[in-house]
Order: C-alpha cells, then structure tokens, then sequence
C-alpha cells in the first residue's frame, strides 16, 4: 500500500462541461486544478462513458463530478455508480459530491432528488450557512454567508435519512449536506472560476431570456468564489488526514 500521502484520489466522471468551455478541458481538470491536486493525484473514471468502476482500495477519497444528465433518468451508468457510492460511503470512504455528484450522493443514500421547485438556479449565487456548518470540518470559520459559483435545474428535495444540511440559498433549501462523518455532497461549483461561470451563463441565455432573466445581468453579478474553493481544498485535506491516521494506527 502506498503511503497515505501518496494516495490518489478518483474523480468519477460523470458528465462534460457544455460544449463551449471544452477549450477548458473536462470537470476531472477543473476540480482536480481548483482543489490543488497534481496530475499524480487524481486517477479519473469516466462512467458516463462507460468505464468501469474501480476497487475502492488505495484511494485518499472520492470526488464526482457534475453532468448535464439528470439523476432522475437513472440512467445504467449512474445507477452502477449510486450503488459503488452507498457502498463506498457505508464503509467509510471519503466522499465529496458536486452539483450532478451531490444529487447522486443523495440519491444512493435513500434521499429524493427531482425538479427544483424554485427553476433553475445560476450565476453566482449567495449562500447562507446553517448554525451547525460551524462545527463542520469541511465549513468551520466560513463566513455565515458567502458567494458561490451554481447552474442546476434539479435539486435534493429531501436528504438521506441521517444526513445534516450545512447551507442552502434562496432558490435551494439543500446546498450542502453531511452524511456520517465522511460523504459530503455540494449543490455548487467550487472549482468553478468565474471564466467557467460566465461560460456557461452565455451558453444557457437563450434558456434564460426564456425563463425572464437578463443574462447579462446574471453575467455581470458574476464574481470569484473562494471561499466555496476553499471547502474542495479542505476535503482534500480532511481526507488526507483520515488516511493518515488511519494507516498511524494500523502500524
């Protein structure tokens, strides 16, 4: 076994970024640059493409990504992936889910994703942390409330039984949410740039101007987010540390 240090982490792929950030290369590239992994750090499954889920074996944690599928198609990919992901998490594994992830996450785990009520959330958006984030490991000392990067259309209508909701927006009551001590899923981008952000406001103002927002209002509110970078670089760490530990005491 590798020292724990040395660990990678997998990043489940699960989607791709809309066709005109593709310049920017892939969601892996994005988070893994975001969370401050080197190349060596991140070993990628594309299983929207159909590759095959690995052993859970050697791995710091698990990073999954977001996609432009929708969770509730339960599509053969993404249901393989939500039965490796309760697996994964019931036996402790380090989990951190984004946007598609933090649905799938949910959804693995018994919670309901579906249609956000509220329609589609996006631009860089305001969060407010629950009370409780500030004895989380991931949340601790943020800001009560602070910018995020989101585009999403589906929401966690209800989270898995157990689970503990850390922040949420005015369009989404379940932001961020804790299960166990070891899985986290976040409705928001935390390696999103704003160049990402704008991005994909541009790409989707068609469907904006039809839902009677500006998108170029939305594009000029959009700003830097690093304290939602922030919690991606802390669960690198959190789970750096578990596997530390974890190999201290087996020694």
């Amino acid at each position: 076994m590798s020292h724990p240090h040395n660990r990678p982490f997998l990043i489940l792929e699960t989607g791709q970024p809309v066709a005109s950030m593709r310049r920017h290369r892939g969601f892996p590239h994005w988070i893994r640059v975001a969370a401050g992994l080197e190349a060596d750090d991140a070993v990628v499954v594309n299983v929207q493409a159909g590759e095959t889920l690995p052993t859970r074996d050697g791995f710091a944690g698990t990073i999954i990504t977001g996609s432009a599928a929708m969770v509730t198609e339960r599509h053969d990919w993404s249901e393989r992936s939500a039965a490796w992901l309760r697996d994964a998490a019931q036996a402790g594994m380090p989990l951190f889910g984004i946007c598609y992830g933090h649905q799938l996450l949910a959804h693995a785990l018994g919670g309901e994703v579906g249609d956000n009520p509220a329609g589609r959330e996006m631009g860089t958006i305001d969060l407010e942390l629950h009370p409780h984030a500030g004895q989380d490991p991931l949340f601790a000392g943020l800001p009560e409330r602070f910018p995020a990067q989101a585009t999403h259309l589906q929401t966690v209508l209800r989270v898995p039984e157990g689970a503990t909701v850390l922040a949420r927006s005015s369009q989404d009551h379940v932001h961020a949410f804790r299960w166990g001590d070891r899985a986290w899923g976040v409705q928001f981008h935390p390696e999103f740039s704003a160049t990402h952000m704008r991005g994909y406001v541009n790409a989707r103002r068609d469907a904006l101007s039809r839902e009677g927002r500006c998108p170029k209002g939305v594009a000029r509110g959009v700003s830097a987010t690093p304290q939602a970078r922030h919690v991606l670089r802390r669960f690198v760490r959190h789970a750096r540390g578990l596997a530390h530990h974890a190999s201290r005491a087996h020694d």
